[in-house]
């Protein structure tokens, strides 16, 4: 929530100018309060641990949200309950006619494909052009990162010849809201065969570059009001490691995770507290700051 003092005192001009989260008393007096609207477009195969790790986040911020889950009618998947999917999710169908101050699009593991050959992707192109105008703003995550840059602004999908894999080092490539209180290193999970064709991106007009990594490369930029994260912010301590066991039981060709384990093979968390700031900010400064107390409008 802001701080609320008076616009004529000396702190109301210096908390401005370094991007502090600040409202005026005349501001703050005329303004109507009511929850936040977000929906959660979930394209990960363990749904039930994405819910986990997202709202986990999204229940660090002291604003009140209320959360909407969606899942592809064209894909189910096989991992998660039947029984869960008919109690908590909806279908995009059930919720068109509405808006919602912002929403989250996550990853899937599907990046060896080809954008048009995901089974789901006509209905994700749907949904993303519908949150593009009924949505304040969107946060797009991995390979959901991925597809909203090819979707809207028409950046290739790259394949690596390794897995990226493990937690690597970010630093600032301009300033900008979403990075306000981030320290100048920012630490962030990966776990992907693709990346970006960075020239393009780099060449757009239409997007900001925020955070590169010397190996991660380009990671999280935003157009004039969607954010999108290559990474994994989200993960949660042991994510990493179950996946390398996973792919080690599959037979996989699969490194450790690079600064992830200590010297006896445990998990270190060094990146919750930038992932917190990265999805406050965005909750704080794209959504809350800039959503209608009506939504239809």
């Amino acid at each position: 929530m802001p701080l609320v003092i008076p616009e004529d005192i000396p702190a109301f001009k210096f908390l401005k100018e370094h991007a502090l989260f600040i409202m005026g008393q005349k501001r703050a007096k005329s303004q109507d309060i009511r929850p936040l609207e977000v929906l959660i477009v979930n394209l990960m195969p363990t749904k039930i641990e994405t819910e986990n790790q997202i709202l986990a986040l999204l229940a660090n911020s002291p604003l009140q949200v209320n959360i909407t889950l969606l899942s592809t009618a064209t894909y189910r998947g096989k991992n998660t309950p039947e029984s869960h999917l008919d109690r908590f999710y909806v279908n995009f169908d059930s919720i068109k006619h509405k808006s919602f101050d912002g929403a989250i699009v996550t990853g899937a593991p599907i990046e060896h494909l080809e954008f048009e050959a995901v089974r789901y992707w006509g209905e994700l192109v749907t949904i993303m052009d519908y949150l593009k105008h009924n949505c304040t703003s969107t946060l797009y995550l991995c390979w959901g990162a991925m597809a909203g840059l090819y979707h809207f602004h028409k950046i290739q999908k790259t394949l690596f010849k390794e897995k990226l894999f493990g937690i690597f080092e970010h630093s600032w490539v301009e300033k900008d809201l979403l990075l306000n209180g981030l320290d100048e290193i920012v630490k962030i999970p990966h776990s992907r065969h693709s990346g970006i064709n960075e020239s393009q991106a780099l060449a757009n007009p239409n997007l900001k570059i925020l955070l590169k990594g010397k190996i991660s490369g380009i990671t999280a930029l935003k157009d004039e009001k969607d954010f999108f994260i290559l990474g994994h912010p989200e993960y949660s301590k042991n994510t990493l490691a179950l996946e390398y066991q996973r792919d080690l039981q599959k037979g996989l060709p699969i490194n450790k995770p690079l600064n992830y384990f200590d010297s006896k093979d445990n998990p270190i968390l060094s990146w919750h507290s930038s992932s917190s700031v990265m999805f406050s900010n965005w909750l704080n400064f794209s959504v809350y700051q800039d959503t209608p107390f009506v939504l239809e409008n």
